[in-house]
This record gives C-alpha cells, sequence and structure tokens, in this order.
C-alpha cells in the first residue's frame, strides 16, 4: 500500500505544471532576499526575519507536496468540516485574541502566530466549489445559498475587524459565482446592493480604518500619522527611478522611515533597490503565474476544479493588486500582504496549500489527457 500511494505521488508530481513551481519558487527566494535588505539598517534583523521565512518556505513545500498527494478531490470531501474548523477559529480569535494595531487576528502558538484568516480563504474556496457544483446557481434558491455560505467567514473577519480579508472573502465569492454561471442579473443585484451600501458602512468603520481611507484621498491631511506611510511608500517607490538604487542600497527602509517594510511595503523596499524595470520584470513573473493557474482550470473537466481554481486565482490576483496598489497611492492601505514576497507564515503557508490543490487539479488533468 505505501508503495502505491508513493508510486501516485511520484506520477503526480511528475503532472505538475513545473513553469508554475519554478514562478512561485523564484518570487519566494525573491521575497527572502527583500525581507533580509528590508529588515537590514538600524533595526539590524534582516537575518532573522530571512532564516524565519526561509524555514516557512521549507514547511509550505512540504505542504505543497502533502497536499498534491492527497488530491483536491479529498479536500472536496472534507469541504464542510474543515469550514466548520475555520469558523471555530475565527469566533475564538475574535472572542480572545490580543488586539494587534487595533486588530484581533493571530493567536498565538508557543514562539509563532498564526492567522486563521489566512487559512479561512482555502475552506472558503472548497465550501464555495463544492455547494456551487452541487447547486448551480441558475435560480434564486441555489444562489443565496451560496451566498449563504460565504457570510458567515466574511462576518466574523469584519468583526476582528479586518477589512482587507473581508475584501479578499467577496472577491472570492463573486468570482466563484461568476464561473459557477450565476445569471447577471444576480450578479448586478450583488454589485449594486453593495454599492448603496457603501455610504452606511461609513459609520461602522473603526476610526483608523476611516483615517486610511481619508489619507488614501489626501494624504497630506495627516502627513506625519496616518498618512506618514503612504508618504513614504511611495517616496520609496519613486525613489527607485529606472533602475532601481541597487539591493540592500533602499535608504527608505535601513533608515526606518518606511514602516512595515518587511511586511505591508515589501513592494516599495523592491521597487526602490531594484526600479521600474525591476518592477516589471516582478509583474510578468506574476503574470506567467496567473496563467499558468487558470490553464489548470481551463484544463480540467470537472466543475468543482474549475470553480477551486477560479477562487484561488482571485485570492491570489487581488491581493496581488492591492498590496502594490496600496504601495503605489491606487489603493488605500489595507495590510494585505504580497503574495510569494511579505514576510509572514500564515499567508505563504495557505497559498502553498491553494496551489497544491491547484497543482493537483492539473496533475489530474494532465494524466486524464495523457
Amino acid at each position: 500500500m505505501d508503495t502505491l500511494r508513493f508510486s501516485v505521488l511520484k506520477e503526480d508530481m511528475a503532472a505538475l505544471d513545473k513553469l508554475l513551481f519554478g514562478s512561485v519558487a523564484l518570487l519566494v527566494l525573491w521575497g527572502i532576499a527583500c525581507i533580509f535588505s528590508a529588515g537590514s539598517g538600524n533595526a539590524g534583523r534582516g537575518g532573522e526575519y530571512a532564516v524565519r521565512q526561509a524555514g516557512w518556505s521549507v514547511v509550505s513545500v512540504i505542504a505543497y507536496v502533502f497536499v498534491v498527494g492527497i488530491g483536491y478531490r479529498k479536500f472536496m470531501d472534507w469541504a464542510y468540516p474543515l469550514y466548520g474548523l475555520t469558523l471555530l477559529l475565527l469566533l475564538l480569535t475574535t472572542l480572545a485574541a490580543p488586539k494587534v494595531k487595533g486588530v484581533q487576528s493571530w493567536f498565538s502558538l508557543g514562539f509563532i502566530r498564526v492567522q486563521p484568516s489566512e487559512f479561512a480563504k482555502i475552506s472558503l474556496t472548497l465550501v464555495l466549489a463544492k455547494v456551487l457544483s452541487r447547486y448551480p446557481p441558475f435560480s434564486l434558491k441555489p444562489f443565496l445559498s451560496a451566498l449563504g455560505a460565504g457570510v458567515p467567514i466574511l462576518l466574523l473577519v469584519l468583526a476582528q475587524p479586518d477589512l482587507g480579508s473581508a475584501l479578499v472573502y467577496v472577491v472570492i465569492i463573486f468570482s466563484a459565482l461568476f464561473v459557477a454561471g450565476t445569471p447577471f442579473k444576480y450578479l448586478g443585484f450583488i454589485l449594486g446592493l453593495g454599492t448603496s451600501l457603501l455610504p452606511f458602512g461609513w459609520f461602522y468603520l473603526k476610526d483608523f480604518q476611516k483615517m486610511r481611507i481619508l489619507v488614501f484621498l489626501d494624504p497630506m491631511r495627516d502627513p506625519l500619522g496616518a498618512g506618514y506611510n503612504a508618504i513614504q511608500s511611495r517616496i520609496a517607490v519613486g525613489s527607485g527611478s529606472v533602475w532601481g538604487k541597487g539591493f540592500l542600497q533602499g535608504l527608505q527602509s535601513k533608515l526606518r522611515f518606511l514602516p512595515e517594510p518587511h511586511t505591508d511595503f515589501i513592494f516599495s523596499v523592491y521597487a526602490e533597490e531594484f526600479g521600474f524595470w525591476g518592477s516589471f520584470v516582478l509583474l510578468f513573473v506574476f503574470g506567467i503565474i496567473f496563467t499558468r493557474i487558470v490553464a489548470a482550470g481551463m484544463k480540467t473537466r470537472d466543475i468543482q476544479g474549475k470553480l477551486l481554481v477560479a477562487g484561488v486565482t482571485a485570492w491570489i490576483w487581488f491581493q496581488m493588486f492591492e498590496s502594490i496598489g496600496m504601495s503605489i497611492g491606487l489603493m488605500p492601505i489595507t495590510g494585505l500582504p504580497l503574495p510569494f514576497l511579505s514576510y509572514g507564515g500564515s499567508s505563504l503557508m495557505s497559498i502553498s496549500i491553494a496551489l497544491g490543490l491547484v497543482g493537483s487539479v492539473y496533475a489530474g488533468a494532465a494524466k486524464r489527457y495523457k
């Protein structure tokens, strides 16, 4: 039995999309280098951060191989229990976790911190794929059932309050509904309702969230307070010019002008040191990754696999768009990590598991095609 399982795993790994894996590995290594650079300078913790991220990278690769070996179909069988476990963890985090920068999103396990909202993206994607494949949203009742699957997890994250992760969940839900063939009148209803509720949502935002939106519109409103991050990030990106200042030569992070350079503003560090052309290459590699992920969804005939790939694509794309956008002033600051580059074990691990599911979809389709 063990020999058979090893043979199946070996076959699955051989059928994986090597271009996707290689592109992700390149970004992860790039990220470790940027984290080392971001943490250097006056703080002198670049080596510590880089070693930790390298450790999480090894664990994430193991998780990736483990998920590919199990296969996405087995995870689909576990979708409801995993979703229930996620809801429980989010509830416990919301009720008992300490506040960090006004948000209750992390709890400690000894010397490591875990962010359940990152892993909730996996369970949400799985449960939506399962529900929508079983009950296609062509009429009102199954459409509302799919929304009902996403609302509890969304409300719990909003209660933390983690607006950035909540936005990722909204994008995942909408993308899954779109790929599942939801009529445009229902999708239009969601967009219209969300737009109409935006003014009322303002009154439920915390003060720091309101200020983030205000300084997005006008950073000089509070240049030494809430607008400071946005201003310094733009300075870092702009100072990189065309070719960048060179690796380890960025001043904004080294002199600690740029807050949270190894997490929220890792792109600002990258852009200052590698410039416009380095940023272009980074976006090009991201483009390869998205192209290959979408190819996995196009290749499979299994609707669950297609919906799973759609959710993962929307998740990673939106986080990339928002993280880079907030660094250059095109989006409000939400604190979302840049996939593969930002420091953080929970984010890297959850995305690796998601890519393992995508890899399983691709490998399964490749073997059937062969």
